[in-house]
């Protein structure tokens, strides 16, 4: 008989997130190149990461909150296949899946090229959602506390969340008091 399936509750996936060591530094520290305020506080107030100006850190809660209001997917593998399928398709890259590994690139740059016809980052999030509930399945109930290559392609998850975000105009990154708004115009 097979084990059910254990759905988290918002509460839950938003802990995993709280008051953590690593997050900021593996998430938004890739993202230095946009903005260089990638340092976290922790509010234990409003049980959020401080928003500062320029920094990434309004959108690091907005996606923490994403993630914990979306239905846990079945299969989270399925939607960076979907991501991969799209690098693939779309921009004609020479990966290929071999057993269940994507081959012939990075597969974190592989997942942040087909994310670009990701309408909404909704397969990003549904992937990323999926590993957090994999890893309290396995006991591991804090992002610090995760095994160190699935912790690693969350961040990474994440990290391409929130780029998008920023590519899109979705962002809630502030400069000099002003939302920035990216038109994708040079």
């Amino acid at each position: 008989m097979k084990k059910p399936i254990q759905a988290y509750t918002s509460e839950q996936i938003r802990n995993f997130f709280a008051e953590s060591d690593l997050l900021d530094r593996m998430t938004l520290r890739p993202l230095s190149h946009i903005t260089t305020s990638w340092e976290c506080a922790w509010n234990p107030e409003t049980r959020q990461y401080e928003p500062e100006e320029d920094s990434f850190a309004a959108d690091l809660n907005a996606v923490i909150d994403l993630l914990a209001t979306c239905e846990r997917p079945t299969r989270y593998h399925d939607h960076e296949d979907t991501l991969a399928e799209r690098t693939l398709r779309q921009l004609k890259w020479p990966i290929q899946k071999k057993a269940s590994q994507w081959q012939g690139a990075d597969y974190q740059v592989i997942l942040e090229q087909g994310a670009f016809w990701d309408i909404g980052q909704e397969d990003l999030i549904l992937a990323a959602a999926g590993r957090v509930h994999a890893a309290m399945d396995f006991g591991q109930f804090h992002f610090d506390d995760m095994e160190e290559r699935h912790l690693s392609m969350l961040a990474g998850l994440l990290t391409i969340i929130i780029f998008h975000r920023d590519c899109d105009g979705s962002s809630l990154r502030v400069v000099d008091g002003t939302a920035v708004v990216n038109t994708g115009k040079m």
